[in-house]
Order: C-alpha cells, then sequence, then structure tokens
C-alpha cells in the first residue's frame, strides 16, 4: 500500500466523508522516512516535482559543527547519539533526526538540519 497524504476519508467520529468521486492522485503520495544512521557516509536521490532532485541522507559519520562561541565551522567525527527527542527508540538504533544530541569530538551538539531532506548533518554545538 503506498503512503498518502490525501486527506481522511473517514471523520474523528469514525463516520464517512462524501465520497469525492476520484482515486489517488500522483501529487498525494509520499515517501518512507530516511532514518539516517551514524555509519559510513551513503546517498539517495530521489526526484522531485519539477525536475528537481533531493538528497537522502542514508547514514553519515561526520557532521558540520557550528562553534558559536569561536564563530567557526568545522567539520568532525560524530561518536555516538546521546538523546533524540523525536523518538526515544532511535537512540538504540543510531538514527539522527533534527534535534538530535550527537556526541562528537569537540563535546556535545544539536543537529539543526533535517538529514533526510537536506543531505547533511549540521549541528551546533552545545557542550
Amino acid at each position: 500500500m503506498a503512503i498518502s497524504h490525501r486527506k481522511s476519508l473517514r471523520k474523528p467520529t469514525g463516520g464517512r466523508y462524501k465520497q469525492q468521486g476520484r482515486k489517488k492522485q500522483f501529487h498525494e503520495t509520499g515517501k518512507e522516512p530516511a532514518l539516517t544512521k551514524l555509519d559510513k557516509k551513503r546517498n539517495k536521490y530521489v526526484r522531485g516535482m519539477g525536475a528537481n532532485r533531493k538528497v537522502r541522507l542514508l547514514a553519515a559519520e561526520t557532521a558540520n559543527l557550528f562553534d558559536p562561541k569561536a564563530k567557526k565551522y568545522e567539520q568532525v567525527k560524530i561518536k555516538t547519539i546521546v538523546e533524540n527527542p523525536a523518538n526515544r527508540h532511535f537512540v538504540r538504533r543510531n538514527i539522527m533526526t533534527k534535534g538530535t544530541v550527537i556526541e562528537t569530538e569537540k563535546g556535545k551538539a544539536r543537529i539543526t538540519s533535517r538529514p533526510g531532506q537536506d543531505g547533511a548533518v549540521n549541528a551546533v554545538l552545545v557542550s
């Protein structure tokens, strides 16, 4: 079954809305989440609307780290995932999303980008 972002056919009470009289449309389809892991870098290119291409980051081992005190960017190696507010089970599976706290060579950092959408792991040093 395809993932769809179409409006539900059922009301919150369980009743049905009136039939829309059409099938699923291509522009309503969705994709599986990328679930970026901590591993050797792997990308996947996905077709977008209007000849655009989106880079899905499937795995990464480095992050573009911003140090707010020095106001400098640096590429550092990710050691481990410390916490993930999106899902507590993502920590055990080493999955990175926006808001994830990672342990790097420079210290703890919070991911500010969406790796599955942007194709890069950008982070800000926390401590």
